[in-house]
């Protein structure tokens, strides 16, 4: 059976790395992938989104509208945005805290955390939403925002892979020495 997932955040997030780990993890038990990534001005704390399709019915990277299994939202925000590509039935997982844009803070515009979650649970059954920033600080470094946020994605039985696969790959893109913090952060929401 295919899944069909979406990673949404801003530059500098992790959203990237976090869709490799998926996608590898996948690949390594012999499950056809297909991922892409839309950048934004991501240096600039831009819109990013993640596009991984995993099974037998992956032919193109892209999810359409409706089609999303599962959005992983580093951003509150960015998930309220790509929420009309979640399917029926569909789960999000989400950032509790938000990066408020550029755009926001010079029109003085209400852009809040509370308000995107709401808005969310409104819409959807399947909502967990993650303190990230916590559990990150708390970890060491707010860098390890993104495997925080797999790890609750795994956690949910949606996707068909385990921590352990991720840890496994993920071991095998970060520099030795944020290993186990990554894997701390993989761990923390199960």
């Amino acid at each position: 059976m295919s899944k069909n997932i979406i990673l949404c955040g801003v530059g500098g997030q992790g959203t990237v790395l976090a869709s490799k780990i998926l996608s590898a993890s996948s690949m390594e038990r012999g499950i056809k992938v297909m991922s892409a990534e839309t950048i934004g001005m991501s240096q600039r704390g831009g819109s990013v989104t993640s596009y991984v399709k995993i099974g037998d019915d992956a032919y193109t990277p892209l999810i359409g509208k409706g089609e999303a299994d599962i959005i992983i939202g580093f951003e509150a925000g960015e998930t309220v945005r790509m929420l009309p590509y979640l399917k029926e039935g569909g789960t999000v997982i989400v950032n509790s805290h938000v990066i408020k844009p550029t755009t926001a803070t010079l029109s003085d515009m209400n852009y809040t955390a509370d308000e995107m979650l709401d808005y969310l649970r409104s819409k959807v059954q399947n909502v967990k939403a993650v303190d990230g920033e916590e559990i990150s600080e708390r970890l060491g470094s707010q860098k390890v925002l993104n495997m925080v946020l797999l790890g609750a994605a795994i956690s949910t039985g949606v996707l068909d892979i385990t921590i352990d696969d991720a840890v496994r790959i993920m071991s095998g893109l970060v520099k030795e020495k944020f290993i186990k913090m990554n894997e701390m952060a993989l761990r923390a929401t199960t």
